[in-house]
């Protein structure tokens, strides 16, 4: 059949039928440089299965994926691996065109599904509960094991023991739109870049859990040959690598690098924070200064997940800390960076309070203040001299942290 879209052959009787959004530029509030992708897979066996959906918009570009295999009405089982809309939004006209005999999700899966949708049929499958989809000679089987908060309360994974096959939902994902549906078509930098965004804007918050999970996947000693997330490129001889990064990031495994992040209202902070950033790098650390004025808090993040030190610079605007740095700081405060050195500095006209309240920002978050400067309008010698302290504290105070402690890959 003639379709003007193609499934892609991913395993031995697995096809992607997922969609690309070439547009996207921002996932709530995570701005999207390279759009992504929705990934659904198709499995043929004695049943036919569909793992997971896309967004709402998409269907029709999923289902003629799907009719260039079979026609969609041969789908027997749905499974919803993810509730989250990006993966569910076309659920209600699957399950209306295909009329599947059975629609699986974990149990909490099945909760939000009603929460997003009312009453789909959809059932509850446990922990460890399997799903035959072709016997004999060539035996089919998916194991469905939960993966509560990786990164929602319903995620779950299907796993396919006889291929070694595993359906990771938003685990080991990546914003990122491409006609190169495996890893290692695409460039090693490129991939880095993408999931590394992807893990400090979105699963950051959740290392704990991410730790307990690698932890439990080490003791099942699962055979891994293909590992299919339903965002970006799916992994094979490469997912070692991704892997090894979701050990460090969840471990909060820092390196000798330091961020400046900052806003200016007449240069003042500016300057100040120019020469925290020479004397963070004269004390050995890498730095990234990054002004806030031009740089987007996801990007920010992502600069923040590896980094063991942060330095934020405000000045004060009507009693406050700068519209961008408050904004920057409350959207780092959920991604939970804690365990950072930090430092603060700014200028300000009268009173002011914003290296006070990015102290306090900062401490909430669990860092640990290695010190702090402001100044009245514009830096003099004494300010910048101070500047240049406050950079080789926090300098100081990082590497003493960092000594005997395992340094990242």
């Amino acid at each position: 059949m003639t379709t003007p879209f193609r499934a892609v052959p991913v395993g031995d009787c697995i096809y992607w039928v997922g969609a690309i959004d070439w547009s996207i530029r921002d996932f709530h509030g995570y701005r999207v440089d390279r759009g992504s992708t929705y990934n659904a897979y198709l499995i043929r066996g004695e049943r036919t299965v569909l793992v997971d959906a896309v967004k709402a918009g998409f269907e029709d570009e999923m289902f003629a994926r799907i009719a260039s295999v079979c026609d969609p009405s041969e789908i027997d089982v749905v499974i919803s691996n993810h509730a989250e809309m990006d993966h569910s939004g076309a659920l209600p006209q699957v399950l209306e065109r295909v009329k599947p005999s059975r629609f699986l999700a974990s149990p909490l899966g099945v909760k939000a599904l009603h929460a997003h949708f009312g009453d789909l049929g959809a059932e509850a499958v446990k922990d460890g509960d399997t799903l035959v989809v072709s016997g004999g000679a060539a035996p089919l089987t998916l194991r469905f094991l939960e993966t509560r908060f990786l990164h929602w309360p319903d995620s779950m994974f299907t796993y396919i023991p006889e291929q070694a096959f595993l359906f990771s939902q938003d685990a080991f994902g990546m914003h990122l739109a491409s006609l190169e549906r495996f890893a290692e078509a695409l460039p090693e930098h490129l991939l880095d870049q993408e999931a590394a965004k992807y893990y400090a804007n979105i699963l950051m918050p959740f290392g704990p859990m991410i730790q307990k999970l690698l932890a439990r996947l080490d003791d099942m000693n699962l055979p891994l040959v293909t590992v299919a997330p339903d965002h970006g490129p799916i992994w094979r001889e490469r997912f070692p690598r991704i892997l090894e990064a979701y050990r460090r990031w969840s471990s909060s495994t820092l390196r000798p690098k330091a961020v400046v992040a900052y806003d200016t209202m007449w240069d003042s902070t500016d300057l100040m924070a120019r020469v925290v950033g020479e004397s963070l790098h004269e004390g050995g650390l890498d730095v990234q200064l990054m002004p806030l004025s031009g740089t987007h808090r996801s990007d920010l993040a992502t600069e923040v997940l590896e980094a063991g030190a942060l330095v934020v610079g405000s000045p004060t605007l009507n009693n406050q800390a700068f519209p961008t740095v408050v904004e920057a700081l409350s959207y780092l405060k959920g991604l939970k960076p804690a365990g950072r050195v930090a430092g603060v500095f700014g200028s300000y006209g009268w009173s002011g309070e914003a290296v006070r309240q990015v102290e306090e920002a900062l401490t909430s978050m669990g860092m640990e203040l290695a010190g702090s400067t402001k100044t009245l309008y514009v830096p003099g010698g004494d300010t910048l001299a101070a500047c240049r302290t406050l950079g080789l504290q926090v300098a100081s105070a990082l590497q003493e942290r960092l000594v005997g402690e395992p340094q990242p890959v």
